[in-house]
């Protein structure tokens, strides 16, 4: 893939409209998770902006093509925003966030068949065993697509996380690029604190994971020189798994460096201010 100016400069773009969906649609319900959702907002406009090989219109097959699964699915915020942009829905839907009857719930469902959700998830430590499931399933079809999935750091103290991470690698499940948002913190605190991680690089390494870190994970360009990496190593016997090392309500500078932003809604004076930090560039819904 080929980096330049005015790529990033298309993603930069995206990225503000993507912040500022996430900021009004927590805003309007008075609920949802801004912090992590700002956090991960360059990863997943990278993903589907840039990265991942997309088909026209969604089919929950998904064959011929890479898939994505949110496993931390308490971010939907962002999910559904870049979804949106990435037309898979009108952008418009946006506003119904959270409210009754909603396709857009708290956390993404299947049920309500929502294009570009494919699992229900937020119900932690899921995503990484549907994620194998879903590329040994490629691998039988001989679909060479890859598929990705995301988790939160916090979410690793899950132990079906670590159950699936001894599989992949004993399966040769090397289709996979597995993601983990590391942002050192929880909606209890630091999670150094609440349960220690520990060394993670050597913990996946110790289980046969090819492992990358990407320690400016909100840099536009070191993402998509980690996922570029990632995509070159698949297919070679081996998972692999990003460390992206991001910064919870990156772009919002009242909720960087705390994790109280992780699941509490901004005011309105603090609405004001998060969208005078982030400009309109695709317009608002």
């Amino acid at each position: 893939m080929e980096i330049n100016k005015k790529s990033i400069s298309e993603l930069q773009a995206i990225v503000s409209q993507v912040r500022r969906d996430i900021v009004r649609m927590v805003h309007a319900c008075q609920s949802g998770h801004p912090g992590g959702s700002l956090g991960c907002t360059e990863l997943l406009v990278v993903l589907y902006f840039e990265v991942m090989n997309r088909k026209e219109g969604f089919d929950m097959d998904g064959s011929g093509e890479d898939l994505f699964f949110l496993s931390n699915g308490h971010i939907s915020p962002v999910f559904y925003s870049v979804l949106a942009r990435a037309d898979y829905f009108d952008v418009a839907e946006l506003a119904t966030f959270r409210k009754l009857g909603s396709r857009l719930q708290g956390h993404p469902t299947t049920h309500e068949g929502l294009p570009g959700v494919r699992i229900t998830s937020g119900s932690l430590g899921q995503g990484l065993s549907v994620a194998i499931g879903a590329a040994q399933a490629k691998k039988l079809n001989q679909d060479e697509e890859l598929v990705y999935v995301l988790m939160g750091d916090g979410e690793l103290q899950e132990g079906q996380v670590w159950e699936a991470a001894m599989y992949a690698p004993h399966n040769k499940v090397d289709n996979l690029i597995a993601i983990v948002d590391y942002n050192g913190a929880q909606i209890d605190g630091a999670t150094n604190d609440v349960l220690s991680l520990g060394d993670l690089r050597a913990k996946w390494l110790a289980f046969g994971w090819q492992v990358l870190e990407i320690h400016q994970g909100n840099d536009i360009a070191a993402i998509l020189d980690g996922l570029t990496q990632a995509q070159q190593q698949a297919r070679q016997g081996l998972p692999t798994v990003i460390l992206l090392h991001s910064e919870m309500g990156n772009g919002v500078s009242f909720m960087m460096g705390s994790h109280k932003w992780h699941g509490v809604a901004p005011n309105n004076d603090q609405l004001a201010d998060a969208l005078a930090q982030n400009s309109q560039t695709l317009g608002d819904y």
